[in-house]
């Protein structure tokens, strides 16, 4: 083994025992493995698929490039997430979330919606387009949804997802369905401004069923503060 290979091995043995909390619960060891800054917000933008490191950069706008490395080195050292290699045409290397790391993807949005009754937190901060529809499958009522279904676009810039609404859950993929019931082109804060703002749907686009549209909008009750 190279010598500057080894001495990588071995910073990255000696900050993983820092880490431990000799404890042999399976919370402990859960917070060894993604409770590190910034670990969850990466797989949180892993969910819904693989990016390039400059997307992620952008999607994350207060992290730095070296704590980046430095967190996708340690998830996948960990078995979280793994570099691949797009085919050609595109060629690049992105990122991805691992199976098993995809498994922890609902806990992230549920601790999402637990911290939203914090009298601190800040609605007004930037928002990924990750984020916000991870927080549209968490948030989502089902008593209100009951009965309710259709298939729903999302369209932030050049990326667009698809949302199926069936049964009282919201299933999210990234790509735009050409089945979709009704397709809204906006941005995340965009997005939540009407869904959890109350601004009216006017102030973003829609297209095909608009009735549909100001139904489901309507499907995401925020959590009552804490005292």
């Amino acid at each position: 083994m190279a010598t500057d290979s080894l001495e990588k091995v071995t910073k990255l043995a000696n900050s993983e025992a820092k880490r431990r909390y000799d404890d042999a619960c399976g919370l402990a060891h859960a917070l060894e493995l993604i409770g590190e800054r910034w670990a969850m917000l990466i797989l949180r933008e892993l969910t819904y698929g693989s990016k390039r490191f400059s997307e992620l950069r952008a999607d994350l706008p207060g992290i730095s490039a070296n704590v980046l490395t430095q967190r996708l080195t340690e998830l996948e050292e960990r078995g979280l997430v793994r570099k691949m290699r797009l085919p050609p045409p595109a060629s690049v290397q992105v990122y991805e979330a691992t199976p098993w790391a995809l498994e922890v993807a609902p806990v992230i949005g549920k601790l999402g919606k637990w911290a939203a009754r914090s009298p601190l937190h800040d609605p007004t901060l930037p928002l990924s387009h990750a984020a916000i529809m991870m927080s549209l499958e968490t948030m989502i009522d089902a008593d209100r949804a009951q009965g309710m279904e259709g298939l729903f676009g999302f369209r932030f810039g050049e990326t667009s997802y698809s949302a199926k609404l069936c049964g009282g859950e919201l299933h999210v993929e990234r790509r735009l369905d050409a089945r979709c019931d009704v397709v809204m082109t906006t941005t995340p804060e965009g997005l939540a401004a009407v869904i959890y703002g109350g601004a009216p749907l006017e102030t973003i686009g829609v297209e095909g069923d608009v009735e549909l549209a100001r139904r489901f909008v309507t499907l995401f009750p925020l959590p009552e503060k804490v005292d």
